[in-house]
C-alpha cells in the first residue's frame, strides 16, 4: 500500500499491474454481494449520486456495455463524450474525449471490494475517488436495506 492524499481510514491504494499499464488502484470493501456494487458502477443513473466529478449522463443504455457511448457533464461544466471500451468480468474501462479515463471494478470475496483504476498521470484524482467510494458504499448500504 502506499500513502497518498485524501485516502481515509477505509480506503486503500497501491499501484499495481492493471490490463491498462500500470496504474494507482484505489478499493473499499463493502458489506454486499458483487453483483449489487456492479449494477450501481454501471448503471449510468446512477452515476451522478456516487461520482462528484459528473454531474449528469445523457446515455440511450441506462446500463453500460463494452461500446456505450454518450456524454457526461463533468461538475456542472462542459459535457464530453464518453465511450465504453471494456466492460466484462465485474471491470469497465473508458475514454472521456477521447483520453483514456479511470477503470471501475468489482473484486468478490468474504467482502465485495469496489475500486478505481487512475492512470498514473492523475494521481491527483485520487481524493476523488476515495470520496466516490464514501458515496458508493453509503449507496451501497442503502440498497442492502432494501432488501
Amino acid at each position: 500500500m502506499v500513502t497518498l492524499p485524501g485516502l481515509d481510514g477505509s480506503t486503500d491504494a497501491s499501484i499495481e499491474r492493471t490490463p491498462d499499464g500500470r496504474r494507482i488502484v484505489v478499493t473499499r470493501a463493502v458489506d454486499a454481494p458483487a453483483e449489487t456494487c456492479w449494477d450501481l458502477l454501471i448503471d449510468t443513473e446512477q452515476w451522478p449520486a456516487w461520482g462528484p466529478s459528473v454531474s449528469a449522463v445523457d446515455c440511450a443504455e441506462r446500463h453500460v456495455t463494452g461500446g456505450t457511448t454518450g456524454r457526461v457533464q463533468v461538475a456542472g461544466g462542459p459535457w464530453l463524450p464518453f465511450e465504453i471500451t471494456d466492460c466484462r468480468d465485474y471491470r469497465w474501462t473508458w475514454r472521456v474525449a477521447r483520453i483514456p479515463a479511470t477503470g471501475h471494478f468489482v473484486r468478490d470475496g468474504r467482502q465485495s471490494r469496489i475500486g478505481f483504476e487512475v492512470p498514473l498521470a492523475a494521481a491527483g484524482y485520487v481524493p476523488v475517488c476515495v470520496r466516490a467510494l464514501q458515496d458508493l458504499a453509503g449507496l451501497v448500504d442503502g440498497v442492502a436495506n432494501e432488501t
